[in-house]
């Protein structure tokens, strides 16, 4: 059928997961968070419906938007292994959340570990750490158990991915 049903959807709950909580931190004024849409090219309509598509460009982030003030974009990351493969991740995206960073944003992942049933918060500088020495003939993944307990994410009340919690962690340890 298309594009759409390899592995461009995987992900796709964890995103939903995450639009909900959005869409609460929004209606409580806490963020105001955005999914950044990636731009496609469609090859084959039926009706109303896109059936088949091609991305014709690079994507940077999955979110953009800002926290209390302080500009963030991070990617949503969903794996079902112990590890999180650094394939996953692109070199544009690195590129893009470095030049962020620079500009005195706020970059990082959320990783869903399926096999743990365990959502964490990554600083995008732990990751470039292990992109480094990838680009340096090291480990091509992270394993799950280098990631950080203290930025393990939780739900709590209405939030659902309560990653504001570990945002504010990572800023009181920096």
């Amino acid at each position: 059928m298309g594009y759409f049903n390899s592995r461009g959807l995987r992900g796709s709950t964890l995103e939903e997961i995450i639009n909900l909580t959005n869409e609460v931190y929004k209606q409580k004024n806490l963020a105001i968070i955005q999914k950044i849409p990636t731009p496609i090219t469609p090859v084959k309509i039926e009706g109303k419906n896109i059936t088949l598509a091609y991305f014709n460009e690079k994507s940077t982030v999955d979110y953009l938007g800002a926290v209390q003030g302080i500009p963030v974009c991070f990617d949503a990351k969903e794996v079902s292994k112990n590890i999180l493969p650094l394939q996953n991740i692109h070199s544009h995206q690195v590129e893009f959340m470095e030049s962020f960073e620079r500009q005195e944003g706020l970059a990082f992942f959320l990783v869903y570990f399926k096999m743990y049933e365990e959502y964490y918060y990554l600083p995008f500088k732990d990751l470039k750490k292990y992109w480094d020495k990838a680009k340096d003939g090291g480990r091509k993944s992270i394993p799950y158990k280098e990631f950080d307990k203290k930025y393990i994410i939780r739900a709590k009340g209405q939030f659902y991915i309560h990653y504001l919690e570990a945002i504010n962690t990572y800023l009181k340890n920096i």
